[in-house]
């Protein structure tokens, strides 16, 4: 199987955005030193098993994720990790109708 490594960083430069994360501060969480993140999401430099799990652990996703960009169940710890993440970015009336919502989405038979 080959691995996209440019495809890799491309999807560990989102999730970073996503939650918010300056490459610094992934830097720092994750142990790394400067600039090797930046090396990894211009896929410049490839991380190793141990840099993958840490970024894994830091950016709140799977490996599978970041390798391949999939999910294995979407009921999973990181598909509701990202929905707590997103919600957490609404205020209090958008959080109301996010709910309303998915009560209405549950209560069809789709």
């Amino acid at each position: 199987m080959y691995v996209d490594y440019k495809a890799v960083g491309q999807r560990i430069a989102a999730r970073r955005r996503e939650l918010g994360l300056k490459q610094f501060t992934v830097n720092e969480m994750a142990g790394l030193s400067d600039k090797y993140l930046s090396n990894i999401e211009r896929a410049t430099s490839i991380p190793s098993i141990d840099v993958l799990m840490k970024l894994c652990d830091v950016l709140q996703t799977t490996p599978d994720y970041l390798l391949l960009g999939t999910s294995a169940n979407p009921n999973s710890e990181v598909y509701l990790l990202h929905i707590q993440n997103l919600l957490s970015h609404l205020n209090e009336k958008q959080i109301h109708l996010a709910v309303g919502f998915i009560e209405w989405i549950a209560t069809q038979d789709i």
